[in-house]
């Protein structure tokens, strides 16, 4: 019996085998979806940041879309209110729209209504929201209806009573601080949250950075707090330059 010839069988087989599972480890590895969530202040449109340059494209405030600078176009999301917990499911229908960094997405004004946000303080959380799953098939057949009558309404003829409430109230609304901060990222050891705020001392103009323990595993480093909205996007934009992938606004931390 010819023993080479055996020997190099098997191995070519082996070889084969091993290739066959690092190509499915591989498949494994780019298939793996990650939730993308995101806190912060969202971009109320108008023409008027269009017309000032302040915004790339227009978007129809009828409409429950937004525009997302990460987000692939015809994803869904799910938008919340933090002050009151209503939300709206939304399209992005373009990720390629220039606008501030501070900002975590643009919205209409309808979705403003809908979530009842402060024109001055539009604080809102952010979710993708998986294509696959039977919630967001229900939610896009309604959203798909909702777009055909918006599409055929007046632009200021859009309102959103609330039933049972009498319209003669007006309603109390509770006047709240502004105090927000700037979530740079979580770290398992309290070690590596001190190296960040050594970079971010080192390398910025910002000297406000803080470490918050959440748990003996969980260690968050925080940059502010912040009173005042435009020292909020200021700090914002320039550690905004050390290239963190997502950078969050967290309220009365």
């Amino acid at each position: 019996m010819n023993y080479k010839f055996v020997i190099l069988f098997f191995s070519f087989f082996l070889l084969v085998g091993c290739n066959q599972l690092n190509q499915q480890e591989k498949k494994i590895v780019f298939n793996t979806e990650q939730k993308y969530k995101n806190t912060g202040f969202a971009l109320v449109y108008s023409d008027k940041l269009k017309k000032n340059k302040k915004i790339s494209k227009k978007i129809d405030n009828r409409s429950l879309s937004i525009f997302h600078k990460s987000i692939k176009k015809n994803s869904f999301v799910k938008i919340t209110n933090p002050n009151n917990q209503k939300s709206v499911i939304a399209e992005v229908i373009s990720n390629n729209v220039k606008f501030s960094n501070f900002y975590n997405s643009v919205i209409t004004n309808r979705i403003a209504d809908e979530l009842s946000l402060n024109l001055n303080e539009p604080y809102i959380d952010l979710v993708l929201i998986s294509n696959s799953t039977t919630f967001i098939a229900k939610k896009a057949k309604t959203f798909d209806e909702e777009k055909k009558v918006a599409e055929k309404a007046p632009v200021d003829g859009i309102k959103i009573d609330n039933l049972g409430v009498d319209k003669n109230k007006k309603k109390k609304v509770k006047s709240q601080n502004f105090l927000y901060s700037i979530k740079i990222a979580d770290f398992y050891h309290e070690e590596s949250a001190k190296n960040m705020v050594k970079r971010i001392n080192n390398e910025t103009n910002l000297k406000n950075s803080t470490i918050k323990k959440l748990s003996k595993t969980k260690y968050r480093v925080l940059l502010g707090p912040f009173n005042d909205i435009k020292n909020l996007e200021k700090s914002f934009n320039e550690i905004k330059s050390l290239n963190f992938e997502n950078l969050e606004i967290l309220k009365d931390v």
